[in-house]
Order: C-alpha cells, then structure tokens, then sequence
C-alpha cells in the first residue's frame, strides 16, 4: 500500500467517525442535556389542585430567591434544559408544564389565560411558598405578566421572553397582515381538529407546518423521514439523523401537547376577558423585556413575536422596565442561553435597588 493511498484510508475512517459520531449526538443530544438538569438536583413532580386538575412542574436545588420559569406553546418545562442546571446555581427554579402540555392536566376548559394564571398563583401561594421572580417565553411570557398583574404583593420581578403582546389574538394577526405563529401553530392545530381522521398530530404538523414549506421539497422527505421513525419508535419523539436537531427541537414535546389548546388562540378564547393594557399598566415590580429581532419573510409574514412599535407600547406601558434587545430568533433562552441567565441575575439585581 503507497502511502498516498495510507493516508486517503486514515482520512476516510477519521471523517466516517466523525460523521457517525455528529448523528449519534444528533439523536441523543435532549438525552444529554436533561441528564445534566438531573445531576443539578432537579425532579419532576406532579401537584393536585382544589379544582382537581394537576401541574406538573420540575424543582431545582434551593440556591437562592424563588424562580418560576412558564414555557411556551408546545413545549414543556424541559424546554428550559440548556440553562436549568446553571441557572439553579442562583435561584430555586420551580419550571412548570402548562395546562394542555406535558403531564399537567388535558382539559379543553383549563385553555385560557386566566385558568393557567390562576393554576400558578396557587402554586407560587401552596408549593413556592415565597415571594419569587418569574420568567416566561411567548405566550408564557403574557401568562407571567398576567400574573405580576393579579398577584403584585407575590411577584418580586417578570423576565418576559419575546411575548407576543398585541399580536396574539385573531383580530390583532389579521390587522397585522398576519403572523408566523398562526400559520404555523394556530391554524395547523384547528384544520387537525377538523380532521377527525387524523389522529397524529405531530406528523400533521409536519406536513402542513409553514416554516417547512419554505423548504421546498425537503419538506416532503422530512415527513416521510419522521413517519419511518414513527413506526419504528412508537411512543418516542420523531428524530431524524440527517436533520440537525435544533430544526426539530419542536417535536420533541409535541406528542404531550394537547392541539386544542391551540385552537383556543385561533378562536381568541384563550385571551377571552384580558386587555392586554391593562395588564401591563398594573406591573409594578422591576421587568426585563428581552425582544428578540423584528422580521418579516414571505409575503410580509411577521416571523417574531410583536412589530416593533407593539414592543415600544409594551415598554411604555410599563413603569419599571428595561428592554434589551438581540439578534435572535424566538427561543431565546434555547439559542443565547448566556443571555438569558444573565438577564435573570439582571433582574435580581434590579429588584435589590
């Protein structure tokens, strides 16, 4: 053997190697991830409420004031794995599964702002047992302030993660010429409840997901990708070795979200009662607002959460904030997990003064 040829095999084996290795840490990075929130002494736990509903939520270790972290749609409190274990160096994190996700209750009744709000203020006055901060992303981010709202003498400071103020109701997308997140949840999880036949939600959400459709036809080899490992691995989330996982990142919770929770936005049941003002106006406590980039792609879709001039009436409307803004997509505890830890100690601070 020449040693030209010698070297060809030894870079063949090394970049096979590396190849394989890139797509088992593709399909096993979430695994990783929450066995580091394991070893930061964080457990799941399942609570029962007066009305018999249940909350499901994960405690960290109790290192500091009291943390409540509220996911986003589709989610779940794993959601916040890239930042619990560093986080819970400084607070005692409570990250709770809302209602319609995860193993909190399922109950199409429970699918408001104000049932999941009220559900979090009796866990801050039964199980936190303290005064605390909280944080939410997206629609957690208004259920947070909904709660900084309603429970003042309860709440030292709100983290809001790019919620989508002033662009969550049917009426505020149409007047906007319209929204990713209806396209891409709202109305995917009304036209599946219509489709009595369906019964896979997350393969539905494939096949009609927005963001995939400007893939072209890498759209239709996903999904046939995702229903081969379907079948394969039946009750596991639908992971696909040549996609990278931040894509997919999404699915990993979705088979424990509950679609007509969904549909409680395309219906505007969900904000059924709220002024959205109104809420903002009565924050009192310190607030950091962390707005992630104002974008627009096809045919002027907003792809963030709020247009810049409802981010600058969300600051106005509140007495005590400071707005921090960052190239980033929606996920900004996912994508710049530095940031947002550092915006939580932020907000700490900012309570002391």
């Amino acid at each position: 053997m020449s040693i030209s040829l010698g070297i060809i095999l030894i870079l063949l084996i090394c970049g096979t190697v590396i190849v394989i290795r890139y797509f088992h840490a593709n399909m096993h990075y979430d695994e990783a991830l929450i066995s580091k929130v394991r070893q930061a002494g964080f457990n799941d736990k399942l609570i029962k409420l007066p009305d018999g509903s249940t909350i499901r939520y994960g405690e960290g270790p109790d290192n500091g004031p009291a943390l409540l972290l509220i996911h986003g749609q589709t989610t779940a409190w794993k959601d916040y794995d890239t930042v619990l274990p560093k986080l819970s160096e400084s607070f005692h994190i409570y990250a709770v599964d809302c209602y319609g996700h995860g193993r909190s209750s399922h109950e199409a009744a429970l699918y408001s702002c104000q049932a999941n709000g009220n559900a979090f203020i009796w866990l801050i006055d039964n199980i936190i047992k303290e005064n605390c901060f909280i944080s939410g992303h997206s629609s957690g981010g208004i259920l947070a302030a909904w709660v900084a709202a309603n429970a003042p003498n309860q709440v030292n400071g709100v983290l809001l993660e790019d919620p989508p103020f002033f662009s969550v109701t049917p009426e505020e997308v149409q007047e906007a010429k319209g929204a990713c997140a209806w396209y891409e949840t709202y109305l995917v999880t009304h036209s599946f409840l219509s489709r009595h036949f369906e019964t896979d939600f997350t393969l539905y959400y494939l096949k009609h997901s927005y963001i995939l459709s400007l893939f072209g036809g890498l759209q239709n080899k996903i999904v046939k990708s995702a229903a081969k490992y379907r079948r394969s691995n039946p009750g596991k989330p639908i992971k696909i070795f040549w996609i990278p996982h931040i894509w997919l990142r999404p699915l990993l919770y979705m088979d424990n979200y509950d679609p007509r929770f969904g549909d409680a936005f395309y219906d505007g049941s969900w904000m059924k009662d709220i002024d959205q003002e109104n809420i903002l106006k009565s924050i009192k406590c310190p607030v950091i607002y962390l707005k992630a980039d104002t974008q627009y792609g096809k045919d002027d879709v907003l792809y963030a959460a709020n247009t810049d001039d409802d981010a600058n009436k969300v600051q106005s409307l509140l007495c005590n904030c400071k707005r921090i803004n960052i190239k980033s997509g929606h996920d900004i505890h996912l994508e710049h997990p530095d940031v947002f830890i550092s915006a939580c100690k932020k907000l700490l601070n900012k309570s002391r003064k």
